[in-house]
């Protein structure tokens, strides 16, 4: 038997009943990293075997536990925090045992997507999208969310804190004026949401010294205007927005932002390039 058991995110009491005794009752503990399942083990007072199971060794230790898993072994797989596979290893694993006819059978807890939306704020009705690690390069990342603009659910992502600020920003091109939260630190003590655009949770982040923790990055859904395609050519929505007082250089990075356009795009169209 595979099991592939939820661990907490932060707070070591989130762990269930069923879970503590399949981690005790299995014969060998498959994580991410040995170093941080040791904590959630030691608190719990679990002795059973671990051995690492991580992006770097997957294709080759999957193997070697689809091996076990025929000898009669039972396997619990655990990532470092919440549900394995969820941008997290075991994909390989779950994969081949499935194919191979092994029983797998899943032990659901925490997680950080479930966790972040349900206090977000952010509507539901509609459905919600899981879209993962934005990429970490800029022109990867704005097309990614380009390509998302006129999603009308719910979109999760997970980030990294160093690359926080450079998502908002990207998001603030390709989404403008869409609702965001920022969930950080979720069920630990430093536990914050952060509500608001994409520009101002930037800027109240912008002004601390640093940001930390685990980050899950929400967008609300498109309003209906805001999934209305402006048909209308460059030079006449920048022009009107002249008309109306905006200064030319801010009217030309208003309406990139609308249409998520580099604005070296609206430039060259308005030189006739």
């Amino acid at each position: 038997m595979l099991y592939i058991v939820a661990t907490p995110i932060g707070n070591l009491e989130d762990m269930t009943f069923r879970a503590v005794r399949i981690l005790k009752e299995a014969d060998l503990i498959a994580c991410e990293d040995t170093r941080q399942t040791r904590k959630l083990l030691d608190h719990y007072d679990i002795q059973t075997t671990m051995i690492s199971y991580h992006d770097h060794n997957e294709p080759a230790r999957a193997s070697e536990l689809l091996d076990r898993l025929r000898d009669g072994k039972t396997i619990a797989l655990v990532t470092d925090a919440g549900t394995p596979l969820v941008s997290d290893p075991g994909y390989v694993l779950v994969h081949e045992a499935r194919k191979a006819g092994l029983a797998v059978t899943p032990i659901p807890g925490a997680s950080a997507v479930l966790t972040g939306l349900s206090a977000s704020g952010l509507p539901t009705g509609e459905g919600f999208r899981f879209c993962g690690f934005p990429p970490p390069k800029k022109t990867q990342r704005l097309d990614l969310f380009r390509s998302l603009a006129r999603e009308t659910a719910t979109l999760i992502f997970y980030e990294a804190p160093h690359r926080i600020l450079d998502a908002l920003e990207d998001l603030e091109t390709a989404m403008p004026k869409r609702p965001v939260v920022v969930a950080r630190e979720l069920t630990k003590l430093h536990e914050e949401f952060l509500s608001g655009t994409a520009h101002e949770i930037y800027a109240k982040l912008a002004a601390r010294d640093s940001v930390r923790g685990e980050i899950t990055l929400m967008v609300g859904k498109a309003s209906e205007a805001a999934t209305e395609v402006d048909e209308r050519p460059i030079e006449e929505a920048v022009a009107e927005l002249q008309r109306a007082g905006v200064p030319r250089m801010d009217a030309i990075k208003q309406v990139a932002r609308d249409r998520g356009l580099p604005k070296r795009e609206v430039y060259r169209i308005l030189s006739g390039g």
